[in-house]
Parts: structure tokens; C-alpha cells; sequence
């Protein structure tokens, strides 16, 4: 399985053509169920999907949002950019065009994410 724990906030998973595909999202949502974390989904070596692939990602998609966490699809191939753009789904995932992208939209999103937490925690403290 090539799921990687990048930190404790981010798992980046390395996908590959089935039937390894399967398990790794299989793997992937078992991960997530017990510890979430943002999910970074390398789709480089993924030469096709099918509609078995497509419904895995769609619930994987579903779970991630279900926890408030953000999945993002890389380094996509242009017959499996296809299948997204023909299915209408590149407007429902999130996409880059390479890992370290990924991962840096990510760490910036976090940042400003955690910014604001302690702008209102300041704004708490400051009205007591």
C-alpha cells in the first residue's frame, strides 16, 4: 500500500491502476475513519479509470467531507483528465498539477485556518 503519513495533519497516498487502486482507497478510508487528515491523492502513475474507480473516489470524496477534511487529486494524465472533465467531476475535486503543490495549498490553508482561530481567541480574551 503506498500511503504515506507526510505529517499529522496530511496523508498522500501514491495511486496506481487497479486492482492496486482499489486497495489503496480501501486502505486510504480506513486510514481516514480512525485518524482524519487532509488526503493529497497522486494519480501519476493511474493510466485509466473506470466507474468502479470513479464511485471509490466519490465516496472517499463524501467521507472527507463528512470530517471537514480537504482531498485534493495530482498529477492527473490526460485520459484520466478526460474522464473527470467528460463526467463533470473536475468541478467537484480538487486538483494540482503535482504534489509538492498539493501540499503547499494545503500548509498555506492551515496557516491561515489557524490565524483566525487564535484572532478570535484574542477577540475572546479581549471582550471578557
Amino acid at each position: 500500500m503506498a500511503i504515506q503519513n507526510w505529517s499529522d495533519e496530511i496523508t498522500i497516498v501514491e495511486l496506481s491502476d487497479d486492482p492496486q487502486f482499489t486497495e489503496d482507497l480501501d486502505g486510504l478510508m480506513d486510514s481516514v475513519e480512525s485518524k482524519a487528515t487532509d488526503v493529497v491523492l497522486n494519480l501519476g502513475a493511474v493510466g485509466f479509470i473506470n466507474s468502479s474507480n470513479v464511485a471509490k473516489l466519490l465516496r472517499v470524496r463524501k467521507v472527507m467531507l463528512a470530517v471537514d477534511r480537504r482531498l485534493v487529486l495530482c498529477d492527473v494524465n490526460a485520459q484520466v483528465w478526460g474522464i473527470f472533465l467528460v463526467t463533470g467531476l473536475d468541478k467537484i475535486f480538487e486538483f494540482t498539477s503535482d504534489v509538492a503543490i498539493a501540499l503547499a495549498s494545503l500548509q498555506m490553508e492551515m496557516a491561515a485556518d489557524n490565524e483566525a482561530a487564535e484572532a478570535a481567541s484574542e477577540e475572546d480574551d479581549s471582550a471578557e
